[in-house]
């Protein structure tokens, strides 16, 4: 860990997108003039994209598990020293991420294990907002009308790839890349689902980080849109309406 060590907890909440309000607002204005802190978070969100890909592929590496894992230990044992913020901190990391890790595994097993996690419940009030996203995300990986979607260059391997579920009744997709290049300066990949019928929606814009690597949780779909095909273009930064170039990765459902 080379970030700031007032920032430790709130980095690895931000990764999971479960740091709200002023505290998320604090550590977005810190790093924005912090290198390490940046690196940091980067390295976080990286390791949350591979052990989420790792779901449908090969075994992710231990050192992704264990970073997540130990952003949750260093804030229990940090816990029994005076700190900026109260005791329920390390609890809170701690909850998210196993939450996380938790759901990768019930995908690996059956659906009786997904029942025992439905009775894990916390009681503390200023964790409903996080664990409600939580709990959406881990409903649209199992939902039972979910289109798993694998996207994948067509040429240069090793391939970059990304991965999409989709729930049409819900309206919410999960996507996920690797081994995504830089796009040029002034733009940035834009996600977009395209229908039976009709126009490509715009479903997301991401930048990869340092490994590539890249998630977009639950843009905004209207429900009930059947789709036909996800692809991804080269777009300016701050978003386009529809498609204005070729689509580097498409794929259809599986």
């Amino acid at each position: 860990m080379t970030a700031h060590p007032q920032f430790e907890e709130d980095l690895a909440l931000y990764a999971l997108d479960a740091l709200q309000g002023e505290e998320r607002t604090a550590l977005e204005n810190h790093i924005q003039t912090c290198d390490s802190c940046r690196g940091e978070l980067d390295q976080l969100r990286g390791d949350a994209a591979v052990l989420a890909l790792s779901v449908s592929g090969a075994q992710p590496p231990a050192r992704a598990r264990q970073r997540l894992l130990a952003a949750a230990s260093r804030e229990s044992r940090r816990s029994s020293a005076p700190a900026r913020t109260s005791w329920l901190k390390p609890l809170r990391i701690f909850s998210v991420a196993a939450l996380v890790l938790l759901t990768i595994f019930l995908l690996r097993q059956n659906a009786e294990l997904f029942q025992q996690l439905s009775l894990v419940q916390i009681e503390f009030s200023d964790q409903k907002t996080q664990l409600a996203r939580a709990r959406s995300v881990v409903a649209a990986l199992t939902a039972t009308d979910a289109m798993h979607v694998t996207l994948v260059a067509a040429k240069h391997p090793p391939q970059p790839q990304g991965k999409a579920i989709y729930s049409r009744d819900r309206g919410s997709l999960i996507f996920m890349a690797n081994n995504m290049p830089m796009p040029p300066a002034n733009k940035a990949y834009e996600l977009w689902l395209i229908p039976m019928n009709g126009s490509p929606m715009p479903a997301g814009m991401f930048t990869p980080d340092a490994r590539g690597n890249a998630v977009v949780v639950n843009p905004p779909l209207p429900p009930g849109i059947e789709a036909k095909t996800f692809a991804i273009t080269v777009e300016p930064e701050t978003g386009s309406p529809a498609p204005t170039s070729q689509p580097v990765m498409a794929g259809a459902g599986e």
